[in-house]
C-alpha cells in the first residue's frame, strides 16, 4: 500500500554540505558518491536551500486528477448537501502515488510524473508571496511490496532480476526527473514505501516476507541514497501507525530497524528528513475521550481488548512515541513527523459527543472511543470513517510530536482493495481483509468492516468518497482548534458551522418559490444565511417564512434557532425577477 537511466552528474545539484538534513551540525566532511550511471556526484546532504520542515511557508500541491474525481462524483450526487461539501473540499492537497513503473510516464486515467511537476510549476506562479510549492510522492513499488496484504501487491517480485528493475527503470527515472533545473524552485517530499520496513518488525517470519526483506533493506537504502543527492527532495519514512507499531517492543524493534536502515546509506541518518504515520489507515489523531493510563474497574484503558495493552491509542501518542525513540537512537532533534489524516476524523452521528459513564472497562471504551472499527488491525476501505485534519504545515497543539505536517498523503476516495477478485494488470491481487462477508481471525473472528462494492487499490470509489465527507471531523466547513496539546477538538464557529442548500420549488415568468435548507455541522444556538444578491421577496414579511430579513441577510424566528450538530432547518420565499441559482449559500453561526 502503501526512483532514467543513471543519474548523471551534469543534472545533479551539486551544493556545499551544510550539515545532515533537518540541521543536523555534523562537521563531518561533505561524503560523496557514485552516481548509478558510474559518474561522481557530490551528495547534497541539506545545503542552502534544504530547509527544516518542507511545508514549512509552502503551498500544498493540488492534483487536479483527483479534484476532477471529486467534481464528477459530487456532480452525481443526489444529495444537494452532501455534494456541497465534497465541492468544498476538491481543492485540498493530495499526494501522488507513484505505484508502478508505468504511473512514471503516465496512465490513461492519470497523469505522470512530468506533468505532476509541470502542474506544480503552474501552481508557484499564482502562489501569494512566491512561496514555494511542496509536492508529496509516495515511492511504492519495492519488489515484493506489502507482503503481509495481498490487496496491495505490486508488479515486482521479491527477485534479483525485479530489484534491478526497481533501481534502474523505477528510482532511477524518478530521480533523473526530479534533478532537472527546471524542478530546483520546487520542494519534493518522497514517503518511502510505506508498510515495508514494518513488516520486517511485525511480520519477519511470514514466508513471503522472509523473501522479500533483503530486497526492502537494498531497495530503501538505494531510494535514499538518491534522494539524498538532490537539495530539494526530502525523505520521509513511513512508520504505519500506533495499531501496528504501538507496543513497546514493536516500537523499540522499528526505530532500532529505522536506525540501521540510516546507517547503511552513504548520508547516514541526514538521509531522513522524518517519518510519515498513518499513511492510507484510519487510526484517530486523538480520542480525546480516552488516555491509556486512566484507570475504569480498577484496569488501565489500554488493557480494554480494543487497545490490547498498547499504550499509544491513537496517531499523536504514536508520534510522540516514535520522535522519542528515534531522537535517542541517533536521529536529529530536527526530525520532523507527518500525520497522514486523510480518513481518520471519524466524525457523523456515530461519533461519541462525551466519555461513557460506565464503570466497566469493555463498555467504558467502545462507548467513548471515536475509531468505530470493530478492530484496529481492520485496515480495508473501513465503513464509517472520515475526513480528518484538512492538510496543514506545522500544526500547533501537539509538541510533544514534532509534526512537520498534516497530509493527505492517502487521496480520499481511492480504495485500499476490492471486496472481490477483480482480474488487473498491475499486479494487484484479492485480500479476504477487503471482503465484508469475511471473518477473520486477524479480527477476533469478526467481520472485517470493509465497504462492499469496491475495486482495485488505488481506483476512485466514489461510495467510499461520500461516506468520508458525511463522517468529516471536523464537518467540511468548520476550523478546529485545541485545548492544549492532546486537547478536545473545539469548533471554531462561523462560516462552515452550518451549511445552507437552496433549492427552486416553483417557477413563473416574473416569479419563484425558493426553499432553503439550514443544517448545523456543529451545536449551534443562532444562525443566519446570507440570501442570493439582487434577491427582492414579494410583498416583503408576508411571503418569507421561517426567518425575518435585514439587509439581505436572514436570521431564524422561534424554535429552528438552535440547532443540534446534524439537525436541520427550513425557511423559504416568494421572490420576484429571474430564479436564483441552486446551491450552497453562505451561512453562519454562533
Amino acid at each position: 500500500m502503501r526512483v532514467t537511466p543513471g543519474i548523471a552528474g551534469a543534472v545533479i545539484a551539486v551544493l556545499a554540505l551544510a550539515g545532515c538534513t533537518g540541521g543536523d551540525d555534523d562537521p563531518s566532511p561533505t561524503p560523496t558518491a557514485s552516481a548509478s550511471d558510474g559518474s561522481d556526484a557530490t551528495m547534497v546532504i541539506g545545503g542552502d536551500d534544504h530547509v527544516d520542515n518542507p511545508y514549512d511557508g509552502a503551498v500544498m500541491y493540488v492534483n487536479e486528477d483527483w479534484s476532477t474525481n471529486v467534481r464528477e462524483t459530487a456532480g452525481e450526487s443526489t444529495d444537494a448537501v452532501l455534494a456541497a461539501s465534497m465541492k468544498a473540499v476538491a481543492n485540498q492537497p493530495t499526494a501522488v502515488w507513484l505505484d508502478r513503473i508505468a504511473a512514471i510516464e503516465g496512465t490513461s486515467d492519470a497523469r505522470g510524473l512530468e506533468a505532476h511537476l509541470d502542474a506544480a510549476l503552474r501552481q508557484a506562479e499564482s502562489a501569494e508571496d512566491g512561496a514555494p510549492v511542496v509536492v508529496t510522492l509516495v515511492i511504492y513499488d519495492l519488489p515484493g511490496r506489502d507482503c503481509y496484504a495481498l490487496a496491495s501487491s505490486g508488479e515486482l517480485s521479491a527477485t534479483d532480476a525485479d530489484m534491478a528493475r526497481y533501481r534502474e527503470d523505477y528510482i532511477d527515472v524518478i530521480a533523473e526527473i526530479l534533478a532537472r533545473e527546471e524542478y530546483a524552485d520546487l520542494r519534493i517530499v518522497a514517503v518511502v514505501e510505506p508498510d515495508s520496513l514494518p513488516n520486517l518488525v511485525t511480520n519477519a517470519t511470514d514466508s513471503r516476507c522472509e523473501d522479500a526483506a533483503p530486497y526492502y533493506r537494498e531497495g530503501v537504502v538505494y531510494a535514499l541514497d538518491s534522494f539524498a543527492r538532490l537539495g530539494h527532495v526530502y525523505s520521509y519514512l513511513d512508520a504505519a501507525h500506533s495499531g501496528w507499531l504501538g507496543w513497546p517492543d514493536n516500537a523499540g524493534g522499528a526505530v532500532a530497524l529505522f536506525a540501521e536502515i540510516a546507517q547503511e546509506t552513504q548520508a547516514g541518518f541526514g538521509s531522513i528528513d522524518g517519518f510519515v504515520t498513518d499513511t492510507a489507515n484510519t487510526t484517530p489523531l486523538e480520542e480525546p475521550f480516552l488516555d491509556a493510563t486512566d484507570t475504569v474497574g480498577g484496569q488501565e484503558v489500554r488493557n480494554a481488548s480494543f487497545y490490547e495493552t498498547n499504550p499509544d491509542i491513537d496517531e499523536v501518542s504514536w508520534a510522540a512515541d516514535l520522535w522519542s525513540r528515534a531522537t535517542a537512537a541517533g536521529f536529529a532533534e530536527s526530525t520532523g513527523i507527518v500525520i497522514d489524516t486523510s480518513r481518520n476524523g471519524w466524525g457523523g452521528t456515530a461519533r461519541p459527543t462525551a466519555a461513557s459513564s460506565s464503570t466497566d472497562l469493555e463498555t467504558y471504551v467502545d462507548e467513548s472511543r471515536v475509531d468505530r472499527r470493530v478492530h484496529r488491525g481492520a485496515w480495508c476501505n473501513p465503513a464509517g470513517a472520515g475526513l480528518g485534519m484538512r492538510p496543514e504545515a506545522s500544526p500547533e497543539g501537539y509538541p510533544d510530536a514534532h509534526l512537520d505536517a498534516f497530509m493527505w498523503v492517502k487521496p480520499p476516495g481511492e480504495s485500499d482493495g476490492s471486496s472481490r477478485l477483480i482480474a488487473n494488470d498491475q499486479g494487484k491481487a484479492f485480500d479476504q481483509m477487503c471482503d465484508p462477508a469475511y471473518e477473520s481471525d486477524r479480527l477476533g473472528g469478526q467481520l472485517t468492516g470493509a465497504l462492499p462494492d469496491a475495486p482495485i487499490s488505488g481506483a476512485w470509489f466514489p461510495a467510499q468518497f461520500a461516506e468520508l465527507v458525511a463522517n468529516a471531523y471536523p464537518p467540511v466547513g468548520t476550523d478546529v482548534t485545541t485545548d492544549g496539546a492532546l486537547g478536545t477538538p473545539t469548533p471554531t464557529l462561523g462560516s462552515g458551522a452550518c451549511t445552507a442548500m437552496l433549492t427552486v420549488r416553483d417557477s413563473w415568468e416574473g416569479g419563484y418559490v425558493a426553499d432553503v435548507t439550514v443544517t448545523a455541522n456543529v451545536d449551534v444556538s443562532n444562525w443566519s444565511v446570507e440570501l442570493p444578491a439582487g434577491t427582492v421577496v414579494r410583498d416583503g414579511a408576508a411571503d418569507i417564512w421561517g426567518v425575518v430579513e435585514s439587509g439581505g441577510s436572514v436570521s431564524p424566528t422561534g424554535w429552528s434557532a438552535t440547532l443540534a450538530a446534524g439537525a436541520s432547518a427550513t425557511f423559504g420565499w416568494v421572490g420576484v425577477g429571474d430564479d436564483p441559482a441552486a446551491g450552497p449559500l453562505v451561512c453562519n453561526a454562533s
